[in-house]
């Protein structure tokens, strides 16, 4: 993998990653000209027992731009500048214009606990193909996103001030994305954030009673039982989860324990890219639409500590619950957090395993 580190007029970073040496010669656009000087900060939730982060400015970031211009797109036109440059480059990664987490500045003071929103956003542009998709890129190129995932969160983790990298990618206007150009998000925390610090708790609360992970014990299990099984080769698995809560939610790991993309062997990552791809390509080819979700990767915190307890995975959370009928969170599941499902995990792994697909 190659990368070349550029900054952008209004001072964002931006890096470019491929497969090749890229030209040194590349500039790097911005649609702005100036920093944007906003600063979130946090304020502390006193009945949860977490923190929210504020960031009004981000009312004014990019929506539904005109359909001939495509911030995500390479430059074309010097006078109206994209995110990215023209270039033999395959991955972009840039400074997110309008972070939730970032600038530090002073927070206000108020009746709960306020702090600073230290952390950074990033946007990862998966390609430069804007009618291409995650699950139309070839393996080669998953796996150098892969690599670029395991980069930007090293890069994050020497920081010192970051406890968590948090990869994610939204996929379709039904989980409100409004930019459709094939890309993700990557989020650096200060602290391990609710959901993943939940799992990490139960993973270390398994680990000192079992001595092995209990991801790890799941997929031995789903493996042996082999009825939601999506994928299952030498390195890597792909499953709808016995316990999933959303109907077409699947989980996508190694099928040993590792604690994050950094950690990751080339025969790891290749059949792991595999995996990933087999999952994309069953949801394209179940309706023969695209398919929405929210694909969130979980990996071991970034405080410099070994973590055998952490088993990197992806979880998928689709919005339908059937072809035509998307799933809307309940009172219970909003209020509660107690998840009720309408359709068994059983039913739903049957649907996707029936779909027959070529990972190329």
């Amino acid at each position: 993998m190659y990368s070349l580190e550029l900054t952008k007029p209004d001072g964002r970073r931006l890096t470019l990653y491929a497969r090749e040496p890229v030209d040194p010669d590349i500039v790097a656009p911005s649609p702005f000209a100036e920093p944007l000087n906003a600063h979130p900060h946090l304020r502390w939730h006193p009945l949860r027992g977490e923190w929210v982060t504020y960031a009004a400015y981000r009312q004014g970031r990019t929506f539904l731009p005109p359909p001939e211009y495509n911030p995500l797109g390479i430059t074309t036109d010097p006078a109206h500048p994209t995110e990215v440059p023209a270039g033999n480059w395959d991955v972009a990664v840039f400074d997110n214009r309008f972070p939730s987490l970032g600038p530090i500045g002073e927070p206000p003071s108020l009746i709960v606990p306020s702090a600073p929103a230290v952390g950074h956003c990033e946007v990862v542009v998966f390609t430069k193909d804007a009618k291409a998709s995650l699950a139309a890129l070839p393996l080669a190129h998953i796996e150098l996103l892969m690599e670029v995932w395991a980069d930007r969160t090293a890069v994050m983790a020497r920081r010192g001030d970051i406890a968590y990298v948090l990869p994610f990618e939204n996929r379709g206007a039904e989980v409100g994305v409004t930019l459709h150009h094939p890309h993700g998000q990557i989020y650096a925390y200060p602290l391990v954030p609710p959901v993943p610090s939940r799992m990490q708790q139960e993973a270390q609360r398994y680990y000192e009673a079992k001595g092995r992970g209990v991801l790890q014990d799941l997929i031995t299990a789903e493996r042996k039982a082999s009825v939601r099984m999506l994928y299952e080769g030498e390195h890597a698995v792909a499953f709808v989860p016995v316990c999933a809560r959303y109907p077409y939610e699947v989980w996508v790991a190694p099928a040993e324990p590792v604690e994050s993309f950094i950690h990751l062997t080339p025969d790891q990552r290749s059949d792991l890219a595999r995996a990933l791809k087999t999952v994309l390509l069953k949801y394209e080819g179940l309706w023969q639409r695209p398919f929405p979700y929210l694909m969130a990767w979980y990996q071991g915190p970034t405080d410099g500590k070994i973590h055998p307890e952490s088993h990197l995975h992806a979880e998928f959370y689709p919005p339908y619950r059937t072809r035509d009928r998307l799933k809307y969170l309940a009172g219970t599941e909003i209020a509660a957090g107690f998840f009720a499902m309408d359709a068994l995990p059983e039913e739903k792994a049957r649907e996707l395993q029936q779909v027959e697909v070529a990972v190329e």
